[in-house]
């Protein structure tokens, strides 16, 4: 199966609420899910459970866009960090896998926080510029975000492809 995973966070039906280019986000990464099927390797999809994305709800769904298949793996969590409580570590070492791709929803939350846990791990982490997304906030825009955490990333966390 080789050593290396697509982890794709939180894209989810209940977060289509103004996310910040998410249609170009969407196509990335359905390129590199093709790019994973066509190597055979792995893709883990993870679904964040909580208030309003109560677990089987159609919000806690993922969004209808991205090429999801039965032969994929899927972890639910409960937190940011997707590996605190979950079965990802378990599911990552049972594949042998030490390098993972990251992508998906919301930049400053989910993805940063796996990121960084990732990378504390042992993990070799990476990314394709630009294939993860958040909404505005009160303080920042979406785009000033993203910019940011991309700067932070880059070569201290993951390596961009």
């Amino acid at each position: 199966m080789g050593n290396k995973a697509l982890i794709i966070i939180d894209l989810q039906k209940g977060l289509d609420i103004g996310l910040y280019r998410l249609d170009e986000v969407l196509a990335g990464v359905n390129k590199r899910i093709a790019h994973y099927r066509s190597h055979d390797l792995p893709i883990i999809f993870v679904q964040h459970e909580g208030p309003g994305l109560d677990a089987g709800s159609e919000n806690w769904e993922l969004m209808a866009a991205l090429d999801a298949q039965s032969e994929d793996f899927y972890i639910g969590k409960k937190h940011p960090n997707s590996f605190f409580e979950t079965d990802l570590k378990a599911l990552l070492d049972r594949h042998e896998i030490s390098e993972l791709e990251f992508c998906g929803a919301q930049t400053q939350y989910c993805v940063d926080t796996t990121i960084r846990m990732a990378h504390g791990l042992g993990y070799h982490c990476t990314m394709k510029k630009g294939l993860s997304t958040t909404l505005n906030d009160d303080l920042l825009g979406a785009k000033t975000i993203l910019e940011h955490h991309e700067n932070i990333w880059n070569h201290r966390f993951l390596t961009f492809i």
